[in-house]
């Protein structure tokens, strides 16, 4: 069996389906709302909230708020929720960014052999997440430090080979 899809209450055709107590409280709290901002004397605030605690369907819910801001809605849509009310995700983590700070980390177990992958990936994690607006900034940070002091690292100890080299013959 398929349900006709939510609209707003419009006379006869008005849905049928049947409203739950959380459909009645929102019902009441966007009431509240326009009591309190004055857009409702009080005597007819207590007549919808009366009707909204007894209503059967959801149409009969958004009939009692259809002229009021925030009203009729439904959880079913999220176009209809206003965009202050509809949760934000948390963007995607880029890939390279998350390669640099494992190679990063990884360079104190291989002796600074993954400090030179960590750097590549570190910089292009960068400008693909300043390309894209993915997440993950930190974590090409990370890499990308860690790896410069492995590359650093690995500077020192050749120009120290080097000299000592030098002194030596």
């Amino acid at each position: 069996m398929s349900y006709p899809a939510w609209q707003p209450w419009s006379g006869q055709n008005a849905p049928a389906m049947l409203a739950s107590h959380a459909d009645r409280e929102r019902a009441v709290d966007v009431l509240r709302a326009g009591f309190g901002e004055g857009r409702l004397e009080r005597a007819e605030f207590e007549k919808r909230v009366e009707r909204a605690y007894t209503a059967r369907t959801v149409g009969e819910l958004a009939l009692l708020v259809a002229d009021l801001p925030q009203g009729p809605m439904h959880p079913m849509h999220a176009q209809q929720t206003p965009a202050v009310f509809v949760p934000v995700g948390r963007p995607k983590t880029n890939e390279k960014a998350l390669g640099a700070a494992v190679c990063g980390g990884l360079v104190f177990f291989t002796g600074g052999l993954t400090g030179i992958p960590a750097v590549v990936l570190g910089h292009a994690a960068r400008g693909e997440i300043r390309r894209t607006g993915e997440g993950g900034d930190g974590l090409a940070l990370a890499g990308l430090i860690l790896g410069w002091m492995a590359v650093a690292a690995w500077g020192v100890a050749v120009v120290s080979l080097i000299l000592m080299a030098l002194v030596l013959v």
